[in-house]
């Protein structure tokens, strides 16, 4: 009975969001919750709610301070100098620009929003590669897959929903896949590099200078805050260092780096509010996203239906694939970010996964890191269950076909790449 609650739940939630027919933070909320009372556990059900809200509570802080933190990193100009150093470089060269444009993808999605890399890059590069004749549909491919690779840091949404979704830290399950991530990363500069000598075959170089400031609003060019940009960056290496290395937990780390970072760039209370207000939209939306989910996983766990669910797929799971899910949740992982969005995977999919994998024995967090080396993260920029998607698309004026049909190999070679590398150093088995 149980574990057909647990399924009907899963179903549900996945067709109201799929059609949209509900929000996702509102079907997290009540799906689970009708669910529950058929099932006769309204009087447990509060209790159930709560410690499912303790859960991510830091992971939630974690999210919403980071995004916090980087947006004003990039508001003040951070990344400015290298972006500008990146187009001063390439000059006339394609090879050179599409590498360039991979590196400016992967600084800029250091905030861990995709909106917030497209905004920047697709602006900044498309007046280049019009003016060489070089194609969108590489601006916006090199771009994503930049992007996806980037969008596995802890406090980017798939890893931050994994954890949220295991009710584990997002370091547990970041901290062993870097490796894999930094091989991901070389693999995207290689088909940059690979992409780039074919346009130069075909275009030749030109001798052109593209001016990245001229570029800016004058509403941008009044946040900057060039004279800070060695303080910025030694700030920004220790907080990551800091969350590498766990010098505290990590939702502090973010808290204290974004109130040194406000007060210094912009001391003005009145400019710290603006700051915060700029950003206040999406942080808002993914951190109730994480607060919903913590009910929807709380109520699962507390009545027992992710077990009963995970033991009843058990008895269907041929004898010896137990041992090797860890391998398929990140083969998948990828594709089938096509056709689930991220919180469909993270809340609905993967703690069932888990739940069987750990019949065989298979650590949670294993799972979890399997799950990140391409669900939505190497996928994201290019399923079209995300308004990312669009945007990136939309504003390099390429239709999303094209766009699927020229990243989707280089994209999964991104993941394939990676969990070779995390089967090698022993994560997901």
């Amino acid at each position: 009975m149980l574990a057909l609650l647990g399924f009907l739940t899963i179903f549900v939630f996945l067709a109201l969001i799929l059609t949209k027919r509900m929000s996702v933070i509102v079907s997290l909320i009540l799906v689970p919750v009708v669910f529950a009372l058929i099932g006769g556990f309204g009087a447990q059900m509060g209790e159930f709610m709560l410690e499912g809200v303790k859960g991510v509570v830091p992971t939630g802080i974690m999210l919403g301070f980071a995004i916090l933190y980087f947006g004003v990193m990039n508001n003040a100009g951070l990344f400015d100098p290298v972006i500008s150093r990146v187009l001063r470089a390439v000059k006339g060269d394609p090879l050179k620009i599409v590498v360039g444009t991979a590196i400016i993808a992967m600084l800029a999605h250091l905030d861990g929003s995709g909106a917030s890399t497209f905004l920047i890059t697709i602006p900044a590069l498309l007046p280049l590669y019009d003016k060489l004749g070089m194609s969108r549909i590489i601006l916006a491919g090199v771009v994503a897959l930049g992007a996806g690779v980037m969008n596995l840091l802890p406090w980017g949404g798939p890893t931050a929903r994994a954890a949220t979704a295991l009710e584990v830290d997002p370091g547990a399950i970041f901290n062993p896949v870097i490796p894999a991530m930094v091989a991901g990363i070389m693999w995207v500069l290689f088909v940059a590099f690979w992409i780039g000598r074919k346009e130069r075959k075909r275009l030749g170089i030109a001798d052109v200078e593209f001016d990245f400031h001229a570029e800016l609003s004058d509403e941008d060019r009044a946040m900057r805050r060039p004279k800070l940009f060695w303080f910025n960056l030694l700030l920004t290496i220790v907080t990551i260092v800091a969350l590498v290395k766990v010098w505290l937990p990590l939702p502090i780390i973010f808290m204290i780096a974004f109130a040194i970072a406000v007060i210094v760039n912009y001391p003005k209370p009145d400019d710290q509010m603006e700051q915060i207000k700029s950003q206040s939209v999406g942080m808002i939306t993914v951190v109730s996203i994480i607060f919903a989910a913590g009910i929807f996983t709380g109520i699962l766990s507390g009545t027992g239906m992710i077990t009963e669910m995970a033991n009843a797929l058990v008895s269907f799971i041929p004898d010896g694939t137990g041992s090797i899910m860890g391998i398929l949740v990140a083969v998948t992982g990828m594709p089938l970010s096509l056709l689930f969005t991220p919180d469909a995977y993270y809340f609905g999919v993967l703690p069932i996964i888990s739940e069987t994998a750990a019949a065989y024995g298979i650590d949670p967090t294993h799972i979890g890191s399997a799950a990140i080396l391409g669900q939505m993260t190497t996928g994201f920029p290019l399923s079209p269950l995300t308004a990312s998607t669009f945007l990136l698309i939309g504003l390099a004026g390429v239709e999303l076909a094209d766009h699927q049909k020229f990243v989707f190999k280089w994209a999964f070679g991104t993941t394939i790449v990676m969990t070779i590398v995390a089967i090698i150093t022993g994560v997901i088995l």
